[in-house]
């Protein structure tokens, strides 16, 4: 997966949700890796599947890593 914009998913907020973002465009809250490949599918990035995203280095993980959700 090589996104032509930088994929940005942000640290949990309050309901353990992360908000994923495709350069300036908001692509939903996330409540897991499901959600985060989801997303970049529907964005056209690709077939992602879960693990695939977690290894991603086109991924920047802001507030912890891949297994950080509030929860």
């Amino acid at each position: 997966m090589a996104p032509p914009q930088p994929v940005i998913v942000y640290p949990p907020g309050d309901d353990g949700g992360r908000r994923v973002r495709v350069g300036e465009r908001f692509l939903g809250m996330a409540y897991g890796l499901l959600d985060v490949a989801d997303f970049l599918r529907r964005a056209g990035l690709g077939e992602a599947d879960p693990w695939v995203v977690a290894a991603s280095p086109s991924i920047e993980w802001r507030g912890g890593g891949p297994d950080a959700w509030g929860h």
